[in-house]
C-alpha cells in the first residue's frame, strides 16, 4: 500500500482549499508525519463507519441488526459490552438511543459492526426569540470576590440579566486547567473537558472555611480586587490554601449531610473522577509530560491506580475529589438559580475544541485522542499564516474502538449544567485540520471524521439533557456542512462582522437563519468600540501581526455598517443601534457582550499571541454591583425590548 492509499484509508485528504481560495497539495513529508502520529489502533479500525438509525419511534433488535444474516451466531452488545440479544438470547424491550455493537460469527478478530440509534434531531429549545448576556466569568469584578470572577458572582450576573429580560447568561469554557500552572490561563486550552476549573469556586462561601482565613488575608484580597489584570498565580495560591484548609475542616468536622452529598458525587462520577484525582497527584510528583513518566504511570493502569488510592496518597486524591465536588455544587446551584428565576435558557456554556496533550483527557483516552497532532486552521484572510492551537483532538478509529464514549462523556460534562452549549470549531465533527509536531501551521492536513455518526451522538446527548447545541461554524466551511448540521437540529453561529456579501456590504436581517445565535463579535475579535475605532488594527501592527485589512478597509466597513443601519431605520452607528438591528433578525438567540455594554476597547484575546498581549487576563472596568448605575439601562431595555422575557 503506497503513501497516498494509506492516507486515504485513514481519512487524510491529499489536498484541500484554504480560506484564501488557494488549493494546497499535501507533501509526502507532511503525510508521513501525520500517519506516523496516528496510533496503530487507528490503522486497524480505519474505514469503519457506524450505521446511523434515526427516528422518534422506539427501535427494536431486528432493526439494529438488519444488515446481518441472523442464520449464524451473532450478538448485540450495548455500549459497555454487555450482551443484549443474540442467537441464544432474546431482547423484547425497545432499545433506547445509544451506541450498539453487532458481533457475528466465531472469529473474535473480525471487527464489530456498529449502529447508533438516535432521535430525529437534537433538542430544539422551548423558547421564543430571546437574548443572552455574554460574560467572561474570570473578568467579573465584585466587592466580594478574590480578584477573579467566581460562581457567587455568576449568581448575581444571572439576577441582573433576568432583570433586563435576558433568557440566560453565556460563559467562557469552565473546563479544568492546570491549577498549578496558573499563567497558562486560556479557558480554551484545558487539562480536561470532563471537570471544572477550581479557580471559580467562591471559597469564602464554603461552610468549612474558617472565617479567620478571610480576615487574615484581607490585605492580599483587597490588592487582588483592585488589580486591573488578574494575578492568576496569586489568586490560585490563595484559593488553594483556602481549599486545603476547608478540606481539613471537612474531614474532621463536616456534617452528615455534607459527607453524604460528597459520597454521592464521588459515586456518580465513578472511575473517571478516581482517575482524574490520581492523575492530578501524579503530575505534581513527576516532572515533564505524562508520556515521560515512569512505568506504570504512563497509562491509567487500573491495578496500579488502585494501589495509589490505597497508599499514602489517599488523602491527596480525596482532596482533588473534594475540590471538584465544591465546584460542581456551586455551578449546579447557579443552574438551579437560573431555573428558579425563570430564565428559559439559563446557562449557555462554551466547549473547547480540544485539550492539552499533557492533560488528563489525553492521558486517560490515549486511544481516542491523538496527542502528537495539534488542531488548528489553514491560512485565511484573518490569519494569513494559518493557526496551530496547541490542542490534541479525537481520532475517528480510536473513538469507534471506545464506542464513542469519550465524546459523549465530554458533551455530558457541560450539558448537565446548561440549557445551551456552543461547540467551538464545530467543523471538527466533519474534518479536523491537524499540524504535526514541529511543523508550521500552514503545513497541516485535514483528517475526516464520521460526520453522520458525530451528529447523531450530539443529538442523543442534546435530547437527553434538553440542551440546545450551537455550532461555531466559522472559517473555511465545506459545501453542504451547514445544511447537514441544520438537518440534525444543530444551530448555526452567526457573527455580524462576518455576515457580509462579496462586496463587503452587511447582510440584511432577513438573510440570517432562524436556528442560530447571532452576535456582533466573539472573544477572538475586537469589541464594538475597538472595531469602530480600528484599535485592533493598530494593536496587531504593534505586535507585528498581519491584521488582514487596512485602516482604509476598516473605514469603509464602518461606513457600510452605517448605511445598513440607516436603511433599516435605526439611525447612526452605536452599539444600541447594532442591537436593534440584530434584534430584528429571525435568529432565535442574540448574544450581547458585556464588554460592549461598557464600551471596552481592548479585545479579550488576540489570536496568535501568548505573552505579547494580556489574553484572558482583563477584568471588567465596573464591579457587578455598579452595573445598574453605570450602564445605560433604559437604552438597553429599549434596544432589546422585542426579545425580552417578561416575568
Amino acid at each position: 500500500m503506497d503513501l497516498l492509499e494509506k492516507a486515504a484509508r485513514l481519512g487524510i485528504d491529499s489536498s484541500f482549499m484554504d480560506g484564501n481560495g488557494q488549493n494546497r497539495t499535501i507533501g509526502p513529508d507532511v503525510l508521513e508525519a501525520v500517519l506516523g502520529a496516528l496510533d496503530a489502533q487507528s490503522d486497524a479500525g480505519a474505514g469503519v463507519a457506524p450505521r446511523v438509525l434515526r427516528g422518534s419511534a422506539p427501535f427494536n433488535v431486528a432493526q439494529v441488526v438488519a444488515p446481518l444474516s441472523l442464520a449464524g451466531d451473532w450478538a448485540l452488545l450495548d455500549q459497555s459490552g454487555g450482551v443484549l440479544a443474540g442467537a441464544k438470547t432474546q431482547w423484547d424491550a425497545p432499545l433506547p438511543f445509544g451506541v450498539y455493537r453487532i458481533r457475528s460469527g466465531s472469529n473474535d478478530a473480525a471487527p464489530d459492526e456498529m449502529s447508533i440509534v438516535a432521535p430525529p434531531t437534537a433538542f430544539g429549545g422551548d423558547f421564543d426569540r430571546s437574548w443572552l448576556l455574554a460574560v467572561q466569568l474570570y473578568g467579573v469584578r465584585s466587592e466580594r470576590n478574590w480578584g477573579i470572577g467566581d460562581f457567587s458572582d455568576l449568581q448575581n450576573v444571572l439576577k441582573w440579566s433576568a432583570s433586563l429580560g435576558a433568557a440566560g447568561v453565556g460563559l467562557n469554557p469552565l473546563h479544568a486547567l492546570f491549577d498549578d500552572e496558573p499563567d497558562d490561563c486560556s479557558p480554551y486550552s484545558p487539562n480536561s473537558r470532563l471537570f471544572l476549573n477550581s479557580i471559580y469556586i467562591d471559597v469564602a462561601a464554603l461552610p468549612e472555611l474558617p472565617k479567620a482565613f478571610v480576615q487574615e488575608n484581607a490585605e492580599l484580597i483587597d490588592g487582588l480586587q483592585r488589580s486591573e489584570l488578574i494575578d492568576y498565580p496569586a489568586v490560585a495560591d490563595l484559593k488553594q490554601r483556602a481549599l486545603r484548609l476547608a478540606f481539613s475542616e471537612f474531614r474532621s468536622h463536616t456534617t452528615l449531610r455534607r459527607r453524604t452529598a460528597f459520597d454521592k458525587f464521588r459515586a456518580a462520577r465513578g472511575v473517571t473522577l478516581d482517575r482524574f484525582a490520581c492523575f492530578e497527584v501524579l503530575r505534581r510528583r513527576h516532572q515533564g509530560p505524562w508520556w515521560d513518566w515512569p512505568d506504570p504511570w504512563k497509562s491509567p493502569d487500573d491495578v496500579a491506580l488502585e494501589q495509589l488510592r490505597r497508599g499514602n496518597d489517599a488523602i491527596e486524591i480525596e482532596f482533588v475529589e473534594f475540590v471538584q465536588w465544591c465546584a460542581h455544587e456551586q455551578l449546579q446551584s447557579c443552574a438551579q438559580a437560573a431555573k428558579d428565576i425563570g430564565l428559559p435558557v439559563g446557562l449557555y456554556l462554551d466547549v473547547a475544541v480540544g485539550v492539552k496533550s499533557g492533560g488528563f483527557d489525553a492521558w486517560n483516552e490515549q486511544e481516542a485522542i491523538s496527542r502528537k497532532l495539534s488542531i488548528g486552521a489553514p491560512p485565511d484572510q484573518l490569519n494569513t499564516a494559518g493557526q496551530d492551537w496547541g490542542l490534541a483532538g479525537y481520532n475517528a478509529a480510536g473513538l469507534a474502538a471506545r464506542s464513542f464514549t469519550p465524546f459523549r462523556d465530554m458533551l455530558a460534562a457541560s450539558m448537565r449544567y446548561a440549557g445551551a452549549i456552543r461547540l467551538d470549531h464545530v467543523l471538527g465533527l466533519n474534518r479536523i485540520y491537524v499540524v504535526p509536531d514541529g511543523a508550521s501551521p500552514d503545513r497541516g492536513a485535514y483528517i475526516r471524521m464520521p460526520f453522520e455518526a458525530m451528529l447523531a451522538l450530539v443529538a442523543i446527548e442534546s435530547a437527553s439533557y434538553r440542551c440546545v447545541v450551537i455550532g461555531e461554524d466559522l472559517g473555511t466551511v465545506p459545501d453542504g456542512f451547514r445544511e447537514r448540521m441544520s438537518e440534525w437540529g444543530l444551530w448555526s453561529y452567526r457573527v455580524m462582522m462576518f455576515e457580509r456579501n462579496s462586496e463587503g456590504q452587511f447582510k440584511t436581517v432577513d438573510q440570517y437563519p432562524a436556528d442560530a445565535l447571532v452576535t456582533f463579535n466573539t472573544h477572538d475579535l475586537p469589541t464594538f468600540a475597538g472595531w469602530r475605532s480600528a484599535h485592533d488594527i493598530s494593536l496587531k501592527h504593534s505586535l507585528q501581526i498581519d491584521p488582514g485589512e487596512s485602516h482604509d478597509d476598516r473605514h469603509r466597513a464602518v461606513g457600510l455598517l452605517q448605511s445598513t443601519l440607516h436603511d433599516a431605520g435605526h439611525g447612526d452607528i452605536h452599539f444600541h443601534t447594532i442591537l436593534r438591528h440584530l434584534v430584528d433578525t429571525p435568529s432565535r438567540l442574540l448574544g450581547v457582550s458585556v464588554e460592549d455594554l461598557m464600551g471596552v476597547v481592548d479585545q479579550i484575546n488576540v489570536p496568535g499571541t501568548t505573552t505579547e498581549h494580556p489574553n484572558w487576563r482583563r477584568r471588567l472596568p465596573l464591579a457587578v454591583e455598579d452595573w445598574d448605575r453605570q450602564i445605560d439601562m433604559n437604552g438597553l431595555r429599549d434596544a432589546l425590548r422585542k426579545r425580552s422575557v417578561s416575568r
